[in-house]
């Protein structure tokens, strides 16, 4: 499937706030969003208001950049969450998170999300010991994430295993730091994942 691949930093810059969509450089004194925050394109001298509809927008566009969705994909999800019991914002968060290559992120394996899709696309992840290259798969508590036995003898691997040990992992996961094999322990809360949006935008602009 088609991905976005133009500079992401303008992403970060269009939405004016640090998506952290390339990994360690977004904390690098090289982060784009840092050395020119503002957006991209020409700059007036007084800019317009902007209205509730153009705020809604902006947060929908966040959350599809954050987590590499296209509009086909992400309003799926939103519609899985409003079918779900309870508040239609939170149950989207939970289930973005749930995402196989948001989970191989969150775990360490990869720098950012984008990164993490890649491993997974190219089948170097189990999950529950069988190969699965679908990134947006949904994982469920009790599920085993580790690696193909291959994929342990890449040079990535290698120097993986001397990284992850300084990157923490939220508490809905488990991660065995000497053999690289995670394990989802729970289901996220929306009260402890630090969303990027606001998803209460994203319900407004999904209702209108």
């Amino acid at each position: 499937m088609a991905r976005f691949v133009g500079p992401v930093c303008r992403l970060c810059r269009r939405s004016g706030d640090k998506l952290m969509l390339k990994g360690d450089r977004c904390f690098s004194p090289k982060c784009a969003a840092d050395k020119r925050n503002k957006p991209p394109g020409p700059h007036a001298v007084t800019r317009r208001r902007v209205s509730d509809r153009g705020v809604q927008l902006r947060e929908k566009q966040k959350a599809k950049y954050v987590y590499g969705l296209f509009e086909r994909q992400f309003k799926r999800f939103f519609g899985e969450a409003e079918k779900q019991v309870g508040i239609t914002g939170n149950n989207l968060v939970v289930l973005l998170e749930r995402r196989l290559d948001n989970v191989v992120y969150k775990l360490g394996f990869a720098d950012s999300r984008a990164q993490a899709r890649q491993l997974v696309l190219h089948g170097h992840l189990l999950v529950n010991d069988h190969k699965l290259n679908v990134a947006s798969a949904l994982v469920k508590p009790g599920d085993v994430i580790k690696w193909r036995e291959g994929s342990k003898k890449t040079e990535y691997f290698k120097i993986l295993v001397e990284g992850i040990k300084a990157k923490t992992v939220p508490a809905w996961l488990s991660l065995d730091r000497q053999s690289l094999v995670g394990q989802v322990v729970g289901v996220p809360s929306s009260d402890v994942v630090e969303a990027k949006f606001e998803t209460t935008s994203v319900v407004e602009w999904y209702s209108r």
